[in-house]
């Protein structure tokens, strides 16, 4: 077969990424909700608070039993709603796989079956939560705390768990698709990272008893991104706790570089080091922690210089980076999890 040159190729796939981003970004947003959510009454919710149509998909005879969803953007005037279901959006995004991260339990299900019922009558939420509530300020350097955590345990991760990798590029691209959600008016450098690490998210099969890979602490990133403005006090915030996101996509890029996937490495290498760049010189320069504190003030310095200290030999956490910062916040604490 005769290949095409360079340049029409190029223009090939452009028009074929333009032609998919209406479902990438109902991808994002669903996403960027269900990372934020703490459960799937929550989820529901924070769809419809953001401007998705959301219906539900009962099992056979029920009312009170979801077992999957469909999703579309509110249509212009005189046009059509396009549906897609949770598996047409992405693997992990179908409401199987998004439960295993959310509570499990009768009253958890009957929330959220309320919710569901809501939204396909259109009916006012049932009962709103979080996602409408002022976000604690102080949630900001425990959310940081945690996230350090994580990252930390992630040096003792290796390589071929796929498992725990896909969970926290899934978080992470959860995290950077809520802020996307809420700050960007067209897909921009945070949609381009929400897109890259939820590539390395999808497996075609996943361990029936997953492990816990600190979904907690990035839902609740998520959570405080998903209420993020375009500036005020919460900057300086925002650009601490963006550098250690930025880290913990740059730990998902050195898996796929060990694991020699370096097509996929070198995409995420691209939007961390490059794209968000543009997000970091809208941010503040982060303040230095006082120095009688030094575990506050090593984090300080890697927030500022974007460095980290050399690591073992081994570790899959790489030991720069480079970009990081930008807007404000409201919201508050926790979780999320599937579908089809």
């Amino acid at each position: 077969m005769e290949q095409l040159p360079a340049a029409e190729k190029h223009a090939r796939i452009s028009a074929e990424l333009r032609a998919d981003e209406p479902r990438r970004a109902l991808a994002r947003t669903v996403r960027g909700c269900s990372t934020a959510a703490a459960d799937e009454a929550e989820f529901v919710r924070r769809m419809r608070r953001a401007g998705l149509l959301v219906r539900p998909r009962f099992a056979d005879g029920r009312t009170d039993v979801v077992t999957g969803y469909s999703v579309a953007t509110r249509p212009e005037a005189g046009e059509r709603a396009i549906w897609y279901g949770g598996g047409h959006l992405a693997r992990d995004l179908t409401l199987p796989r998004l439960r295993q991260a959310w509570p499990d339990t009768p009253a958890a299900a009957t929330a959220a079956a309320g919710e569901w019922t809501a939204a396909k009558r259109n009916r006012r939420p049932v009962a709103p939560g979080r996602e409408s509530a002022e976000v604690d300020p102080r949630l900001w350097e425990l959310y940081a705390t945690e996230v350090d955590v994580l990252r930390e345990r992630l040096r003792s991760v290796p390589i071929h768990d796929r498992d725990t990798w896909a969970q926290v590029a899934r978080d992470t691209a959860g995290a950077f698709a809520a802020w996307s959600n809420r700050v960007e008016a067209v897909p921009g450098p945070l949609a381009a990272t929400a897109d890259a690490l939820a590539k390395s998210a999808q497996l075609r099969r996943q361990s029936v008893h997953p492990k816990a890979s600190g979904k907690a602490s990035v839902g609740g990133v998520a959570m405080l991104l998903a209420s993020a403005t375009m500036a005020g006090q919460g900057a300086i915030a925002q650009a601490a706790m963006l550098r250690q996101l930025v880290m913990l996509a740059q730990a998902v890029y050195a898996m796929h570089r060990a694991s020699a996937e370096h097509h996929r490495a070198a995409h995420i290498r691209h939007v961390a080091e490059r794209r968000l760049r543009e997000v970091a010189d809208r941010l503040p320069p982060v303040p230095a922690a006082p120095a009688h504190d030094d575990r506050a003030a090593e984090a300080a310095r890697v927030a500022a210089t974007g460095q980290v200290r050399a690591r073992p030999i081994g570790s899959p956490v790489p030991n720069r980076i480079d970009p990081a910062r930008r807007h404000q916040l409201a919201g508050h604490d926790k979780d999320r999890g599937p579908e089809r």
